[in-house]
């Protein structure tokens, strides 16, 4: 169920140049039910900016009513959010779309998780929670520069992790591509996560593999009103359009043209 919330910031830190890591506290965790599900935030209790700003959730920890966001910030919404602490109370809507499907890997097989920049926070709750019902999980992250990469060890100990930059500063030079055309290990599901340009790449790599995509879509509502976040779609649906907001931002590999 979406409810309106405030959540108390239990904690903060820069992570990465410009990502952020905060970790929130309220009764809206209790509502989250899938991996890949995202938040609206208000930054501001004034009001300016008006919009709110759509923020995946990273990681749930049930036992303390905790979720972790990750996000970057780069403009004046997500710099003000940057600016918040321990103790302050931020304004959530949520949890909004659907998220990853999780029982579509069995249990024993295989699953990629393929992310880039800031695409990678949701799989790394995916991650968890397909690891612990017994999946084997190979991590593929891509990010611009050494810099600006983050979460390499988290994922590590879930499983095995490799790291691609733009600019050849940590792991393999160039796009997550690169590492996967090198990846010959059978698996039966990629999930996968960020901009346009790279699921498009990974859909194409894995053509005939069952996938699933969560886009990243500029937003107005967060709830399917405004419809600023609509997509065209493939004939792989009846749906001559689809709204990554409340239709995803998941969705099977296939679907959205891309």
């Amino acid at each position: 169920m979406i409810i309106q919330d405030r959540m108390t910031v239990v904690g903060q830190r820069q992570i990465a140049k410009d990502i952020f890591e905060m970790k929130l506290t309220g009764k809206l965790v209790g509502e989250i039910d899938s991996p890949g599900q995202f938040v609206h935030i208000r930054v501001s209790d004034s009001f300016e900016p008006l919009l709110r700003r759509p923020i995946s959730i990273a990681s749930i920890n049930s036992d303390c009513n905790e979720m972790t966001i990750i996000y970057r910030a780069e403009g004046r919404g997500t710099s003000l959010l940057s600016l918040k602490r321990a103790g302050d109370e931020v304004d959530v809507l949520g949890p909004l779309g659907n998220g990853f499907p999780v029982d579509e890997t069995a249990t024993g097989d295989t699953a990629i998780l393929i992310g880039g920049g800031i695409g990678v926070p949701p799989l790394y709750e995916l991650s968890k929670q397909l690891t612990a019902k017994g999946v084997k999980c190979v991590h593929v992250l891509g990010f611009q520069t050494a810099d600006a990469s983050f979460y390499e060890d988290a994922f590590s100990q879930l499983g095995e992790t490799y790291i691609a930059t733009v600019d050849g500063t940590q792991g393999t030079a160039g796009f997550v591509t690169d590492v996967m055309k090198n990846f010959d290990e059978e698996f039966s599901t990629y999930y996968s996560c960020g901009p346009m340009p790279m699921l498009n790449a990974v859909q194409s790599a894995y053509e005939g593999k069952k996938g699933f995509l969560s886009f990243e879509q500029r937003m107005g509502c967060g709830i399917g009103a405004c419809f600023a976040c609509v997509c065209q779609t493939t004939d792989k649906t009846d749906k001559p359009y689809i709204k990554v907001c409340s239709d995803g931002p998941v969705f099977p590999a296939g679907v959205v043209s891309i």
